[in-house]
């Protein structure tokens, strides 16, 4: 490489280190640069947090490559970058899987023999990440020199280091690591995240990074399945309250009676089974934050005793006169429309005013454009990693069919369908492939938009026959597929089908249903 070429390549970059620019459009010239510099057919950089590497930036790899998380233990590759204190060239013939076979962008075929190569990120002397390099021809890195790639990889950290000092990612990075410990502690998971590129995603971002730092009661609306208890998590993340606990609730997988012990606790000998005192939610949550999903579910009577809890901070377990005192951050999540559910009197309006100080809305995944594919990406790495396959990847017929159906289920909707896709494509092949690709014909998704009017055409009964048991085959067609679509949540089952949710109950006995 001349000294010209170097120069012309880096002094853009050095210049850059002096503008503000967008996290993404910085990190996009980085790598546009990068491949100039040592021409190659995909780059990628990608942060480590924790076991796992998130890609920030990709050029050359898919769009889902952005969704996905790569958990270090299971790319031996990734292990080799990280260990070295300099960059690594892996000869051709090397057996270690790459992690982005089957993910170059615009490759039909296969991708299996190549030259690969990779750099770690060092930022304040701490490891931060990777810089990726992956070319078709397996001989394409041969004349390049490691220590091109070290000079530019000291940039990349320059880059890197003043890109988190503008968008504030790089305070306290000690506090940060503790935050992101307790909060994958909370989920139970240490890959939840929200993950997304669309205008409506960042907005939702800017919100939650706006109400996070206050003490101010969120109710989180939006459709089944859009993610509102990872909202939930994300406000809760970003909020001072952070290093205390998050208890969660969903108040409609328990009856009135139950929901009332959950929430406030009880004393030995409050209602047969209470055989010993026990602590509520609201206890459990005493200086963090509490959680209820399904908000719009609980019955007027539990309303009226959680207002008095919200506005006075005090509570008395079930069976118990004596008041404890809590300091909870109270958030709510629902898909009802609670203003109508005000003004039809089935919910009480001074409750809905307290619960919504700061209504927050979660788009609907038809909304979001092309974060469908990031999304599937996700779910894809989770699927690979779960069968034990080199790579899953989608067909350009796949990706097509994901960014064009309306997804009534939204991302809870496509998690099950990439598992689902994925099993099914993989019982279909006749020897265990290394990369499995899903078409669109493995997803198998409706032509047509999808929801009651699909159901209805293909539920129409025969005109002859008898007429109760016609009516009766289609009441259980229609109610078996409504309960498919929400995950058989029968509360949202009976909204959507505009019924109260225990005449769906007694319905669906009498159909033969429950």
């Amino acid at each position: 490489m001349t000294a010209k070429l170097l120069l012309t390549t880096l002094l853009p970059l050095v210049d850059d280190l002096s503008r503000d620019l967008p996290e993404s459009e910085r990190y996009r010239r980085l790598l546009h640069a990068l491949r100039t510099l040592l021409p190659c057919d995909a780059a990628a950089l990608l942060r480590l947090d924790g076991e796992w590497l998130v890609p920030l930036a990709v050029d050359g790899l898919s769009l889902d490559t952005l969704g996905r998380r790569f958990k270090v233990s299971e790319h031996p590759r990734f292990q080799a970058l990280l260990a070295s204190p300099g960059p690594t060239r892996f000869p051709s013939n090397c057996e270690l899987p790459d992690p982005y076979d089957g993910l170059v962008d615009g490759l039909a075929e296969h991708l299996e023999v190549h030259d690969c190569m990779g750099c770690p990120l060092f930022v304040d002397e701490r490891p931060w990440g990777l810089l990726t390099l992956d070319a078709l021809d397996s001989k394409r890195f041969e004349p390049v020199s490691l220590d091109d790639l070290q000079a530019f990889a000291s940039l990349a950290a320059a880059t890197v280091n003043v890109a988190q000092r503008i968008e504030r990612l790089a305070l306290r990075v000690e506090d940060e690591q503790r935050k992101a410990e307790l909060y994958r502690q909370a989920n139970g998971s240490p890959n939840k995240e929200l993950i997304g590129q669309s205008k409506v995603h960042k907005r939702l971002l800017e919100e939650i990074a706006l109400v996070g730092g206050s003490d101010l009661t969120v109710l989180i609306t939006g459709e089944t399945g859009v993610g509102k208890e990872l909202v939930a998590q994300a406000i809760h993340a970003a909020s001072p309250r952070a290093d205390k606990p998050l208890i969660s609730l969903n108040c409609a997988a328990l009856p009135d009676t139950l929901v009332e012990s959950e929430l406030f606790g009880h004393v030995r000998g409050a209602f047969t089974g209470a055989t010993n005192d026990r602590r509520g939610k609201f206890e459990l949550a005493n200086g963090g934050t509490l959680f209820l999903d399904e908000v719009g579910e609980l019955s007027l009577t539990v309303q009226a005793k959680l207002l008095r809890v919200l506005q006075s901070g005090q509570l008395q377990r079930l069976g118990s006169d004596q008041e404890h005192r809590v300091d909870v951050r109270l958030i709510a999540a629902t898909n009802r429309d609670l203003a109508e559910e005000v003004r039809s009197g089935r919910y009480r309006a001074d409750f809905y005013h307290r619960l919504s100080v700061y209504p927050l809305r979660v788009p609907a995944l038809r909304e979001r454009g092309r974060d469908v594919l990031l999304l599937s990406g996700f779910f894809l790495e989770q699927n690979r990693s779960r069968m034990g396959l080199g790579s899953l990847r989608l067909s350009p017929d796949a990706q097509t069919a994901l960014v064009h159906y309306s997804w009534p289920g939204n991302v809870r909707e496509l998690e099950h369908l990439i598992g689902r896709s994925a099993l099914k494509a993989l019982g279909n092949c006749s020897t265990r492939p290394r990369i499995l690709t899903l078409t669109a014909a493995d997803l198998d998704l409706p032509t047509t938009s999808p929801g009651t009017a699909v159901i209805e055409h293909q539920s129409v009964p025969d005109a002859v026959g008898d007429l109760r048991q016609a009516t009766e085959n289609y009441q259980r067609q229609l109610i078996s597929a409504c309960l498919e679509r929400h995950q058989h949540n029968w509360a949202s089952a009976a909204r959507e089908l505009g019924l109260d949710r225990a005449n769906l109950g007694r319905m669906a006995k009498r159909l033969g249903l429950k």
